[in-house]
């Protein structure tokens, strides 16, 4: 019966972590200051600071992205209100276009768990069993570097 009390506390509000705003939130209000084909990069900047990532090839986009996180105990973050700004220059860094993406305009990334071998460092079970008979008696023979 004390078990199943626990479990039943455990979905209380109570036990809930407290709820962490990470990155660079923009408001709507800041969105509305920005006009596309005036406002140019140094005008974004001081209005929205730095950006949190930068286009990686070039420097044609600008993103802002902020999430609410709460830490689960054994679990992932739970992210939730996760927001990015994009903002687009033109060649001569005048504002092009605004977007606002959500969590659903995402991709998921599938990641890979293969690794390339490196050539060189398997050792077969002679080599691990008897690979260092004779290292020991030459590293006490060799001169210190003071005495060379």
């Amino acid at each position: 019966m004390a078990a199943a009390a626990l479990l039943l506390l455990a979905g209380c509000s109570f036990f809930d972590s407290p709820v962490i705003m990470r990155g660079n939130r923009v408001s709507d209000e800041q969105l509305a200051q920005i006009t596309p084909g005036v406002a140019t990069r140094r005008d974004v900047q001081s209005l929205l600071g730095s950006p949190t990532q930068s286009s990686t090839f070039n420097d044609g986009a600008w993103y802002y992205i902020s999430s609410n996180t709460r830490a689960r105990p054994g679990r992932e973050l739970a992210v939730s209100d996760q927001r990015t700004v994009a903002v687009l220059f033109d060649a001569s860094g005048v504002v092009r276009e605004v977007k606002v993406l959500g969590a659903e305009d995402g991709q998921n990334v599938t990641m890979v768990s293969r690794e390339t071998p490196t050539p060189g460092t398997e050792r077969t079970l002679m080599q691990a069993l008897f690979g260092n008979i004779g290292r020991v008696g030459m590293m006490s023979q060799q001169p210190s570097p003071g005495q060379q």
